[in-house]
């Protein structure tokens, strides 16, 4: 019986295995492509001793660094290990979307970098292969070329290939802005009255649309429900009969509707009567109301009288 430490372990070993795994494909020299080849170098990039010499750029077209050490270049493809790159230059580390040259100058004393093989006029083909010796990863045939002129692909690590006067060596290939679909409409349309006629479009349709799909969903739901009642009066023994409403009928729910609203208030006229007042004078500015009564007097005598 498995006791937990061991279920512990195996766990742990199964998810070592799974993360290893992802690292090595992660790390997959598959995703390195010959980007540039420049054969006749006579004023153009020189290498760390000041010379020229022809150099094939390798484009790391993965989003992850990729190790080139271990794999094979070669002019040959008969040949597929004709140069191997050592495995413990950390120059061989090519970062993400980077590129590092190679001189084909058969001076390996001069470095990792420095290939056995000198590419020249006669030249004709240029590959890349695995750490096996066999699996081709990548190869280009070489046209005759011109000097200072270099053979490389329109887009890094993709397309077609195409001669440049303006070489990149550890650059883009693409040193051409190209204009963005947003500015090419811009250009076209500078007063942004398509994009609102397109918008305006959308929008309509859209409409269209929706009225179209909640009017055929309201009919259908319509006809379920007339063939639901049409089954339970079937089920019963009753008939239905479908009769249209005339317009006699809605004639005289409109009469009752129209004497029902205007017979819910009074009839009130709209004469006013205006009557002469008793008094010429406006009791509001008569000030006797709010006077206060004199006292009566009396005399001495009068008081003793009593």
């Amino acid at each position: 019986m498995l006791t937990m430490r061991m279920i512990v372990k195996r766990i742990a070993l199964t998810v070592g295995f799974i993360i290893a795994g992802l690292i090595v494909s992660a790390q997959s020299a598959k995703d390195l492509r010959i980007n540039e080849v420049l054969i006749k170098n006579t004023l153009n990039y020189e290498d760390n001793y000041g010379e020229r010499s022809a150099w094939i750029e390798i484009f790391n077209s993965a989003y992850n660094k990729v190790n080139i050490g271990g794999c094979y270049l070669t002019d040959d493809i008969s040949n597929p290990t004709k140069y191997r790159i050592p495995k413990n230059d950390p120059g061989t580390s090519i970062p993400t979307r980077y590129f590092v040259i190679f001189w084909a100058d058969g001076k390996t004393t001069h470095g990792t970098f420095h290939l056995n093989f000198v590419l020249d006029s006669t030249s004709r083909v240029v590959a890349l292969f695995e750490q096996d010796g066999k699996t081709l990863i990548d190869s280009v045939s070489l046209p005759d070329s011109k000097a200072n002129i270099s053979y490389a692909r329109k887009e890094d690590g993709t397309g077609t290939w195409q001669e440049m006067v303006k070489t990149t060596p550890e650059a883009t290939n693409t040193t051409i802005d190209e204009v963005s679909p947003g500015q090419k409409f811009a250009k076209a349309d500078p007063f942004g009255i398509g994009m609102a006629m397109v918008a305006m479009s959308v929008v309509f349709i859209a409409l269209i649309l929706l009225y179209i799909f909640f009017k055929q969903f309201g009919l259908f739901n319509v006809r379920k429900q007339k063939e639901k009642i049409e089954a339970i009066a079937a089920l019963e023994g009753k008939t239905i009969v479908h009769e249209e409403i005339s317009g006699e009928v809605f004639a005289a729910i409109s009469t009752a509707l129209y004497l029902h609203e205007t017979e819910q208030h009074d009839y009130e006229s709209a004469i006013l009567t205006i009557n002469r007042a008793a008094k010429n004078y406006s009791p509001w500015s008569s000030k006797i109301y709010g006077l206060r009564q004199t006292p009566q007097k009396e005399s001495l005598n009068t008081k003793l009288k009593r």
